[in-house]
């Protein structure tokens, strides 16, 4: 996949019945590996919506996290495998990746350091993300670790991590440590609270969003994502603006 048209505007679009953007780089679409898809079923529900959206690209992104969700490459190729087949069954014309949502803990840190594989979502793109009760106490350290080992993190869905709301100070010491930020476009809506999507808001305005995608676990979020007024409001935010900054990545 060309990464000048990874995020690829879906600018033929004049309505809002799609979202404006080909390309969804964060997804739990994976049959039950994580708290996304249970299932095969759901899995190609979900596929179905997303391409009735106008996604034509999606990358799966489950969970890895010590003692909760401990996927490995091979669980998650197999799980990939197993959906890829089911979607050309059904025909859905969907083309179907993927990699991991890597929680920032002690586990990742041990992976990292013994330099253990670690699916990227494309080249040397990683997705991490923190805990939403707390900040990772040496993210600094992992920032390094990570750009150390020619990986470019991602850091997930920035704005809805809490304990960053009362300074915004904080999104710029990110980028600084070396992050992208991913937003995931319901923020924007409200969805997960007035607080996430003021600050969602406030990151487009400021032009530190590097990335958007779903991050789609069932069928609700389709159906948020579906609605003419959340479209309306994404495609404001999103629809004309250009993420040139992923041509330099």
């Amino acid at each position: 996949m060309n990464l000048k048209n990874i995020f690829k505007l879906n600018n033929k679009v004049k309505n809002f019945n799609k979202l404006p953007f080909e390309t969804d780089i964060h997804s739990h679409i994976l049959p039950g590996i994580d708290d996304g898809s249970p299932d095969i079923e759901t899995s190609l529900k979900l596929l179905k919506g997303l391409c009735k959206l106008g996604i034509k690209n999606t990358i799966a992104t489950p969970h890895v996290i010590a003692d909760l969700y401990r996927n490995t490459p091979e669980i998650i190729m197999a799980a990939l495998s197993k959906l890829t087949i089911a979607c050309e069954m059904e025909n859905i014309d969907i083309k179907i990746t993927a990699a991991a949502e890597y929680m920032i803990d002690d586990s990742f840190i041990q992976m990292l350091d013994q330099g253990n594989k670690l699916l990227t979502i494309q080249d040397n793109l990683i997705l991490t993300e923190q805990s939403f009760g707390s900040a990772c106490d040496n993210l600094h350290g992992v920032a390094f670790s990570l750009l150390t080992n020619g990986y470019r993190p991602i850091l997930a869905h920035p704005e809805r991590y809490e304990y960053y709301h009362n300074n915004y100070r904080n999104y710029a010491l990110l980028k600084e440590m070396g992050f992208l930020f991913q937003i995931n476009v319901l923020s924007l809506t409200g969805y997960y609270g007035r607080s996430v999507a003021k600050v969602a808001k406030y990151l487009f305005d400021n032009n530190l969003v590097d990335l958007v995608g779903t991050d789609l676990h069932h069928s609700h979020h389709l159906e948020m994502l579906s609605k003419s007024n959340n479209l309306e409001l994404i495609h404001k935010y999103i629809g004309n603006r250009e993420f040139n900054q992923l041509n330099n990545i």
